[in-house]
């Protein structure tokens, strides 16, 4: 089947997630402006690659469908996970990767705007941020939700969430808290088991961690050097005796002098040498990829001396590259104690695919180009670009890697054709 025929069955089935049959031609045409190899992806262009020579009442079309229509992102996300995942192989491992993407934007009006860490940047700046979470396999990985992280100043101020149409019962919620959600949305609707990953600003949360395992999830999480666990062996102390004192039996476990959590970057480095192997996990681009890890049982100690018992075991699994003065990195990891070395230096860095997305999600198809303030605009884009990058990600699987500009040309714009906002006497572009 060509792919032509193949994207229409795609939308197809799509068009069944959105309800009213009218909206068919909005997101037909949206998908279709998505894919085309176009280097900017707002409403406009779209409608002006889409139909030439009716730009204005097409760009009032898909306006209307992305910024004011009320069809569910949720509903059309999952349609796309119906259709990419059967075409997935989860025979070396199936996991759910969760991280957040900021893209850089101007102004204040613009709904969750504000001055935070944008990844794209590598610095604070004005941006939005949103969580996502992604289904992955060694082959692919897939966005199956995505969320705006609401500041707080955002969160508490009525005039500005009335202005950009942000829902009443989206409150302040922490990043952790929203992928907690997201992952428990996607258990509810049948997601298959899989193993947790993310980096440390997700597993420095300890209700993060207990969330996922609440669900009856294994995960492999980055923390901080300075997250701090009982060594090998070791646990808190069992609650004091009551016997022969007055008031209520004492149930908590305790810590006394000499008998504490140590940090895990101080456990690393008291290791003996010989603990630390080399390992290698993919293929890069030049040569295969590898660093020196050690991985030992510990116990999280975060408020242990508030439960009756223990933590269970789990792994820190450390990673020291040769020629570094110390560790770099650290994980936490719930998978069975039998588990070797290997196999959690590959689950760990199994993290990486979420790059991929989030590099074809801006790059091929405008992620970041929605010119939109509202809250219903921001997702209903980023919904129709994972829709869109949905079928990109099954047609790689099938037919092997392939970009976008690979497999779909853009038409001309008439000579005549100037793009909304640009001066009077603006080059013609072809």
């Amino acid at each position: 089947m060509d792919w032509e025929t193949s994207f229409d069955e795609y939308l197809e089935h799509l068009c069944e997630a959105i309800g009213h049959s009218d909206r068919r031609a909005g997101l037909v045409g949206y998908c279709q402006g998505l894919m085309l190899p176009i280097a900017r992806k707002s409403v406009e262009p779209l409608a002006a690659h889409l139909e030439p020579h009716r730009v204005s009442a097409r760009h009032q079309s898909l306006h209307h469908f992305v910024s004011k229509s009320e069809w569910s992102d949720a509903a059309l996300v999952e349609q796309v996970r119906r259709w990419v995942l059967p075409h997935m192989n989860p025979s070396n491992g199936l996991y759910w990767i969760i991280d957040d993407t900021g893209v850089p934007k101007k102004g204040k009006h613009s709904v969750g705007v504000a001055r935070q860490y944008c990844g794209q940047l590598g610095k604070q700046d004005n941006c939005q941020v949103a969580v996502s979470l992604s289904v992955a396999t060694t082959e692919a990985s897939l966005p199956v939700a995505y969320q705006l992280y609401l500041p707080k100043e955002w969160a508490d101020d009525p005039a500005r969430r009335r202005l950009a149409g942000v829902p009443e019962e989206i409150g302040f919620a922490t990043k952790p808290q929203i992928a907690i959600k997201q992952l428990r949305e996607a258990r509810q609707s049948g997601a298959p088991n899989g193993v947790v990953l993310a980096d440390a600003g997700y597993g420095n949360d300890t209700a993060f961690r207990d969330g996922v395992s609440e669900m009856g999830l294994q995960y492999a999480v980055g923390i901080q050097s300075s997250t701090r666990v009982w060594p090998p062996g070791l646990a808190p102390l069992p609650a004091e005796s009551s016997q022969g004192k007055a008031g209520r039996p004492r149930s908590l476990q305790r810590r006394v002098p000499g008998h504490n959590p140590v940090a895990v970057k101080d456990l690393a480095l008291a290791l003996e040498p010989s603990r630390y192997q080399t390992v290698s996990w993919r293929e890069g681009t030049r040569t295969a990829l590898s660093s020196r890890f050690a991985a030992l049982r510990v116990r999280a100690s975060h408020r242990d001396y508030w439960r009756a018992a223990p933590r269970d075991e789990e792994w820190l699994l450390i990673e020291w590259p040769i020629g570094e003065l110390e560790p770099t990195k650290y994980w936490l990891c719930t998978l069975p104690e039998e588990t070797a070395v290997e196999h959690l230096v590959h689950v760990a860095k199994m993290r990486w695919r979420i790059e991929r997305d989030y590099q074809d999600l801006k790059q091929e198809f405008g992620l970041g180009h929605f010119e939109g303030r509202g809250w219903r605009g921001f997702h209903h884009h980023a919904s129709l670009c994972i829709a869109a990058y949905g079928f990109l990600v099954a047609q790689r699987l099938n037919e092997g890697g392939k970009k976008n500009s690979e497999i779909r040309s853009a038409p001309a714009l008439p000579t005549d054709y100037i793009p909304r906002g640009s001066p009077a006497n603006a080059a013609t572009r072809t």
